[in-house]
């Protein structure tokens, strides 16, 4: 068997494990995930560098652009996106996860603190990071390829959070082509995805603890 043969079994098997994890929703699937990515770095003697850790040549800049990137995705989402869904299916995002966060000091730092960690570092380490380089292996670089493996990473993304119901999947998955595009304009750079997931969440949570949960602008 050619060396490349074998480790594109191995780099299949790796995609079923994880396809796995998230579809059975094993303990929490981004943990599981990136289990999966230990055991692939090992195997391969990668550094946690290849799954697209790069310095910028300005973090101020990079952060600012992730910033603007993360307020727009929450006007589009909100104003966009939300309210079409909400009448074409008769439903609105399950917001019940975060029922005690309005007015609650305490909930949002808690989920402040787990926006930036299990959410943006952990979940764009293994959906943007991890997933997308194992499925760029299996593809390829071509566009085609790159177009699958956005396409791919992004429905699964999709489907880990399926607890905000069907809608939230749908915005999930939106959410996940953007920063999926927003890494690849940045050279494949998984801090800029990083930051502005984080960004995203903070901005969502912030308005949540004020305002309360807003379904959609119209």
């Amino acid at each position: 068997m050619k060396r490349e043969t074998l480790w594109k079994i191995i780099t299949l098997i790796e995609l079923c494990t994880a396809v796995t994890a998230i579809l059975l929703d094993l303990f929490i699937p981004t943990l599981v995930i990136l289990g999966i990515m230990i055991v692939s770095l090992l195997i391969r003697r990668e550094h946690i560098a290849a799954m697209g850790f790069k310095r910028p040549q300005s973090w101020l800049r990079m952060a600012g652009l992730a910033f603007v990137g993360a307020f727009f995705l929450q006007l589009f989402d909100a104003g966009v996106v939300m309210p079409i869904l909400n009448r074409l299916t008769g439903k609105t995002i399950d917001y019940s996860g975060f029922a005690s966060l309005q007015g609650n000091l305490g909930q949002l730092i808690l989920f402040l603190v787990l926006a930036w960690t299990l959410a943006a570092l952990c979940e764009e380490l293994a959906f943007r990071g991890y997933l997308q380089k194992r499925l760029d292996d299996l593809f390829g670089t071509s566009l085609t390829g790159v177009l699958l493996s956005v396409a791919i990473s992004s429905l699964l993304f999709g489907l880990i959070h399926t607890e905000q119901g069907l809608i939230g999947v749908v915005v999930t998955i939106i959410d996940a082509l953007f920063y999926s595009w927003l890494k690849r304009k940045f050279d494949n750079n998984l801090w800029v995805s990083i930051m502005a997931h984080g960004f995203y969440n903070s901005l969502g949570m912030i308005i949540f603890y004020f305002t309360g949960p807003i379904y959609g602008l119209w």
